[in-house]
């Protein structure tokens, strides 16, 4: 008897094993009928007694179980213990769920957990749930854990205790003599108290006997008085076999917070002997007690520091060579030598990292000169679904017509708004050439011909801000150089859409692998940046106008009347009728309506913006709160953005209506389809377009790959496949006849792409460690809704002038803001920004928090947050020839992140930080 036991689990099956917390179980004393003998041992009765549960383990009150010395001891029902063993069993104990967890969750393949099903070990924890083995190669923590034991290790071998109490005393008094380790204030006898949770209730009775159990917990007993406790929290391995389930007995983990401690302590005891504690820890040999502090880092717990320890006990050859040594030494030489083997030898790819490095292959020169194949493994790819692109949701079981609609109603929203601001701004900067209604008729010809023939339906076609700027600067270039601006234009979109052409026929869209998750969310937030910044620019404008200067840039107060203002110390009467004064005075002199503008035209517009961000985000939101039907709450939550804009229209428009509010421009076209004269220019008017023509082509290029492929990513677990080569040639024939007709461009659109996915998805909250996550589930993949409401955009013309131009524009500006504060959930850059002002308390469990050290983690949100920068520094630069050129800034962004930041940071942490989750 060597104390450790075979288990039949291989280091292979190590790998397989979780932690698993057991709970106290609940137990009654009535039940337990034991007598002791007089040698003060449990006796069995003649009726067998019932099975109880003692430290989170199952045992017999007829004394020591018959164990046969192997760490996996199979536990035995009893008919009497019947009713108490499944109702742990179902939730604990058993075999299938523990191999369920095993193939799934740890992402082990099925064929292997089969060839070793008596090596699919799990680590239980006492809240009754399974926790994954700590990842040595990933797990930057498990190292650090380690680390900090062996800088000052508190080791006792050959304790020859054999109480579970005496045991942890001793190991207490360990860190109360070690000078290292003292913490002042720290109460040794309430830690003591703070292990065991009392369990039982105490009778009347007399001829008690104090004994100790195995468990090695205080036990009272006679035939009418009982009274113990057990422990409060524990990590024991547990392997799942054909025939059930077995426990490794050999060693065990006693974790434990107390708040009067300053730091994590821990301690590893070597008993001389097996000692019997009970069922399930039948000849515990080790025993490794963990205090930690409450108020940690969610990766600093006592649970975590835990799972390192257990993880490397869960081997069995590794607790062999913990027996053979001799010295402290040689204990901590083994320690380190196993942390060796769990970071080089227990490697196994996961399927996330499998997908990552499938997409990071390096790029060969034969797979660009391939012509068209993309484009065909395209086709091929998304033609067998495209039926189902119409039916999904619709016909079947899995309906989803309330989903659909809603998403209708939303889209139709997040489509003409913005076309009718960007209408309203490309009409000023091309005095009335494209308008409001070329861009609603724009918008509804390429969404219907994108929706209808798209790879990717979810993805969404707008005008967009960058669009808008590059219409200007074409605008000021045209004047400058006295060209017509229609054919002009029409050239640099024919020049645009023959580079795409080009990209898309030599399958460019392969260079987005390159682009990393860090690069796509810096350019995300950048646009992210710019809705906010139009917004705040279109705000001011209406301050500049109605609070400052006036109605027509004269100064307020010069036109107010004289006997309005009769000192020059003004009170709160001029204030309250300073507005009444001037629109009665306007009254008199034009005998018009009573109309007010000027402070409170400005004031009323804030209102107004901030009131759409503020509606349409707490009802984005609602579906989190507890009010409500859970329908309804989804209801009002997809329909947030129609409500909200809805809502503060009518309060501009007709609560408000006496004040005059600034209203996006509208000036009805002759004619919608007029051919641009492409004749009337000179071939170096020509040849000069193909330069800006290209430097659009790389906007168009980058936007919506990185929109398709935020669309397509795998957290949003879209299952029909992308098809990025042939939506760029797509978008290339659309914006083709977009061009000669004078239409505005349109391309992906970011966030309002990935907005129609989450519309669209069905979405849970998962809670892991106190942090509450939103995962989707699964996504309803259809073309019904673009199609619908980019028709509705259509017909929208018919609202033209009216109702449409009684939405006031501070509304839009409200918009803008919404679109951008909705889509920073999920961004990784902003949530490692704010990490910065958080305690790392607060700190959630991410994939990149468990892998990267802090210090890295906020090195690497500094470099991109400079990059940000500098891309907000040309794509917002006063200089409108800077802004054009901002597209060559985001390619640059790939030798950064390929060559700069590789020399600052370790690769793996990188790559760890650019993981999906």
């Amino acid at each position: 008897m060597n104390g450790v036991a075979p288990l039949g689990a291989s280091r292979k099956g190590g790998e397989g094993c979780v932690l698993h917390l057991l709970s106290p179980g609940k137990m009654k004393a009535e039940s337990i009928e034991a007598l002791i003998d007089e040698n003060g041992v449990f006796a069995q009765q003649e009726s067998p007694p019932a099975a109880m549960s003692r430290n989170g383990y199952f045992f017999e009150e007829s004394g020591y179980l018959k164990c046969d010395m192997d760490d996996g001891c199979e536990t035995k029902e009893e008919t009497g213990g019947e009713e108490l063993f499944d109702a742990v069993n179902n939730t604990v104990v058993s075999g299938d769920s523990i191999r369920f967890f095993v193939n799934v969750n740890l992402e082990v393949p099925l064929n292997a957990a089969d060839e070793n099903e008596s090596a699919g070990c799990v680590l239980l924890h006492t809240s009754r749930k399974y926790l994954k083995l700590k990842n040595f190669e990933e797990e930057v923590r498990a190292h650090r854990d380690l680390d900090g034991f062996l800088a000052r290790a508190s080791i006792i071998l050959d304790e020859t205790a054999t109480s579970l109490d005496d045991v942890l005393r001793e190991m207490l008094k360990h860190f109360a003599e070690d000078p290292e380790n003292m913490e002042p204030s720290c109460n040794f006898e309430k830690i003591m108290s703070t292990l065991f949770t009392d369990s039982g209730t105490p009778r009347e009775g007399n001829g008690t006997h104090d004994v100790s159990d195995s468990t090695g917990a205080n036990i009272q007993t006679c035939t009418s008085h009982l009274k113990f406790h057990l422990l409060s929290d524990t990590i024991q391995g547990v392997t799942a076999t054909v025939t059930g389930v077995q426990y490794q007995q050999s060693w065990l983990c006693i974790i434990c917070t107390i708040k009067s401690l300053q730091r994590r302590h821990v301690c590893i005891s070597r008993l001389e002997r097996p000692q019997n504690w009970g069922e399930n820890s039948c000849e515990v040999r080790f025993v490794i007690l963990v205090l930690a502090p409450p108020k940690m880092k969610s990766t600093k717990t006592a649970t975590e520091v835990g799972r390192t320890f257990a993880t490397m006990f869960s081997d069995i050859t590794f607790r062999q060579k913990l027996l053979e040594t001799k010295t402290e030494e040689e204990f901590k030489e083994a320690l380190v030598h196993q942390r060796h083997l769990l970071t080089v030898v227990n490697q196994r790819p996961s399927i996330s990292d499998g997908h990552k490095s499938h997409g990071s292959k390096p790029l060969k020169l034969h797979e660009f000169l391939n012509v068209g194949k993309g484009i065909s493994d395209d086709i091929a790819r998304r033609f067998p679904v495209y039926a189902l692109d119409f039916t999904d949701g619709i016909i079947g079981n899995n309906k989803a017509i309330g989903k659909y609609i809603t998403t209708m109603i939303f889209l139709y929203f997040a489509c003409l708004l913005p076309s009718i601001a960007f209408g309203s701004l490309n009409d000023e900067n091309t005095g009335g050439v494209i308008d409001v209604q070329k861009t609603i008729v724009g918008q509804c010809i390429g969404g219907l011909l994108y929706a209808l023939f798209s790879g990717q339906p979810l993805v969404v076609l707008l005008t967009t801000a960058p669009l808008a700027l590059y219409i200007n600067v074409i605008r000021g270039i045209c004047d400058d150089y006295n060209l017509d601006f229609s054919a002009f234009y029409a050239w640099i979109g024919l020049w645009n859409s023959f580079f795409l052409v080009m990209y898309s026929l030599f399958n460019f869209s392969l260079l987005m692998k390159l682009f990393k998750r860090s690069t796509e969310e810096i350019i995300a937030l950048f646009i992210s940046i710019t809705f906010v910044l139009d917004a705040f620019k279109g705000i001011i404008k209406v301050f500049k106008k109605y609070y400052y200067s006036g109605r027509t840039g004269d100064s307020y107060l010069e036109k107010a009347p004289t006997d309005a203002i009769p000192s020059l110390g003004i009170n709160t009467t001029f204030l309250m009728n300073s507005s009444v004064s001037r629109s009665m005075s306007l009254e008199n002199q034009t005998g018009t309506h009573d109309v007010h503008y000027g402070r409170e035209t400005a004031v009323l517009s804030l209102m107004l913006m901030l009131g759409t961000l503020w509606l349409g985000h707490t009802l984005y939101q609602f579906k989190k709160s507890p009010y409500l039907h859970a329908r309804v709450r989804e209801i009002l939550s997809d329909c947030a953005l129609p409500i909200s804009v809805l809502t503060f229209s009518a309060v501009g428009s007709y609560i408000f209506k006496e004040i005059e509010m600034s209203k996006f421009n509208y000036n009805p076209s002759e004619s919608l389809f007029v051919l641009a004269p492409v004749q009337s220019l000179s071939i170096g008017s020509v040849m000069s377009a193909m330069g800006l023509g290209f430097l659009l082509s790389m906007l168009f290029f980058i936007e919506q790959n990185i929109v398709a492929s935020l669309t397509n990513a795998p957290e949003n677990r879209l299952v029909k496949g992308t098809a990025y080569h042939w939506d760029l040639l797509l978008v290339a024939l659309i914006n083709t006849g977009l061009s000669v007709f004078g239409l505005p461009w349109i391309h992906a659109a970011f966030p309002h792409s990935p907005m129609h996915v989450r519309a669209l998805a069905y979405v849970e909250e998962r809670v892991e460690s106190g942090h509450i996550y939103e995962t989707i589930v699964s996504v309803k993949e259809t073309r019904l809704t673009s199609l619908v409401a980019n028709f509705l955009v259509g017909l929208s013309l018919l609202l033209l002038p009216f109702p449409l131009q009684w939405i006031p524009k501070p509304v839009l500006y409200g918009l803008f803001l919404y679109i951008a504060l909705t889509s920073i959930d999920g961004n990784q850059l902003f949530e490692r920004v704010a990490l910065l002002l958080k305690e790392q308390t607060a700190y959630p469990p991410t994939h990149y928090i468990r892998r990267v050290p802090q210090r890295k983690i906020h090195y690497f949100t500094g470099l991109q947050v400079l990059q940000l920068l500098i891309l907000c520094g040309f794509g917002m630069s006063p200089l409108p020839y800077m802004k054009m050129i901002f597209p060559l800034i985001m390619i640059g962004m790939i030798p950064i992140r390929y060559n700069l930041l590789p020399r600052i940071i370790e690769a793996k942490y990188l790559d760890a930080m650019d993981a999906e989750h």
